[in-house]
Order: structure tokens, then sequence, then C-alpha cells
């Protein structure tokens, strides 16, 4: 997993950092970016050493500041293009993923690199970061889940305002809407997300998928529905060797050893 054009991987201690680096250009998306993050992403949800995922952009400028324009000035014929988008949707692999995943958002996270952020679990601003899905302003609507992601953070009317305007918000009122869980120095964006994570790799691996899926899923069905799921999989946790573990080591007042079964 070492040979992608536009972005960096690399695992320690369970977390896998994913960079987009192409600092040059805001780390904008083109199609060799959107190729290696569907492939990266498939590969990850298959990976039971990767326990927590953390997104960035190389450079302290952008997170990213959404499509490569570049690719926009050529002429497009709307099937192949919507065929060409389906197969790079790595939205659709990050959606497969087990493992929670934190964005670390420096700078600008615009259009599709907001979009890419809404994806994640889980957002950690840096101070000075800015805010947008910016595509009204090019004529086009986000296409990448934007209009459906946003208000579900953020309510219906806050998510027209800021998609029917283009408006470009600052971390601050990011946070105070609910679009990111914490906002952190200038800088310090990765640090924290990676402290995060690695908090998280702490725990049982079967524990985070489960815990994942019954708020991810969750949040599809009715109340009545999700409680079902949520007693169901509370219910299978019971069964596992590391649900014993965890009660042993905590009478033994140890760390406890996960083994995933």
């Amino acid at each position: 997993m070492t040979d992608y054009q536009a972005i960096t991987y690399a695992v320690a201690e369970h977390v896998a950092t994913v960079t987009l680096n192409r600092p040059d250009v805001h780390n904008a998306m083109n199609e060799a970016m959107r190729r290696d993050l569907t492939r990266c992403f498939d590969a990850i949800a298959v990976d039971d050493g990767v326990k927590v995922v953390v997104v960035t952009g190389a450079g302290e400028r952008a997170f990213s500041a959404g499509a490569d324009i570049r690719e926009f000035v050529e002429p497009l014929v709307p099937v192949r293009f919507r065929e060409q988008r389906r197969r790079l949707d790595f939205r659709q692999a990050m959606d497969r993923c087990w493992q929670p995943i934190i964005a670390a958002v420096n700078g600008f996270a615009l259009g599709g690199g907001l979009e890419l952020a809404l994806a994640c679990d889980i957002r950690i601003a840096a101070a000075g970061a800015t805010l947008g899905l910016t595509e009204v302003n090019l004529a086009i609507i986000p296409g990448g889940g934007g209009t459906q992601r946003l208000p579900r953070l953020v309510g219906r009317g806050k998510a027209l305002e800021l998609i029917l305007t283009g408006a470009r918000i600052p971390a601050d009122e990011a946070l105070r809407i609910g679009l990111v869980e914490r906002v952190v120095p200038g800088g310090e964006a990765v640090k924290a997300a990676t402290e995060l994570a690695r908090s998280m790799a702490a725990k049982a691996p079967v524990a985070l998928r489960y815990a994942k899926e019954a708020v991810v899923k969750g949040l599809e069905l009715p109340l009545a529905d999700g409680l079902r799921l949520e007693g169901d999989l509370s219910t299978l946790l019971r069964t596992t060797e590391d649900r014993l573990e965890g009660a042993k080591a905590f009478l033994e007042k140890r760390a406890p050893r996960w083994t995933g079964r």
C-alpha cells in the first residue's frame, strides 16, 4: 500500500494516517487522488491490524480545497462522468470501514474537501481552519454526500444556508453549529486526532466495531429498530472472549490483552 500518487499512508500503533499529498495545490482532489483514496479505504476496511484511521492534508494551508478546478474545463459526457465517479467514490469505501475515522482539518476544507471530512466519523479542526460547501459558486451542487451529510449534522436550515450561499465559515463557527467536534490550536489538529485515535485503538476492536455500527446504522432507522439493533449487538458482545478478558483485567487491576475474539 505504498504505491500511491496523491496520498501517503502510514500505520503506527494500530492507527492508520491517510494524508492528502498535493500541498502545492491545496491538496485539491484530482482523478489520481480519488483513485488512491478508493484503493486505500477498500484495503483498510479488511485490515484487522488497523483499529482507527486519521485523515489529514499535507502542510498547514489546507486539508483539501476541493476538486481540482483544472479538471472542470474539459467537456463532460454525463453517462461517462457518472460511471467514473461511481467507480472512484472513496466515500462509499469509507462507509464500509468498521474502524472509526477521524478528520484532522487544517487550513481550507472546501467543497469536496469538506465532503471528505463529513464522511469521517469525528472532525477535529485547527484554529484558523476555514470550512464550506462552495460548489454553488461554480454553478454546481455538492456531489459527494454534502447535501445529505451536512443536514444530519447541523440541521436543515443551517445546511441550506451554507450550501445555497457557498459560504466559508471559520473553525469556531463550525464548532458552534456542530460541524466539528473540537477546535485545537493551529498546527495541532493531527496531534490531537492521533492522541484521540490511540485512546480508541486501546479498546477492544470488536467493541469499537459494534459501537460504531450501532450509532451509524441506528441513525438510519426508526428509534424502535435502532434500539433493537443496539440490543442485538450488545448481546452479541457479551459472548466474546474479550468481554471476559475485560472483566478479568478490571478485577486484577491490569491492562487488558485484547484478541479481537
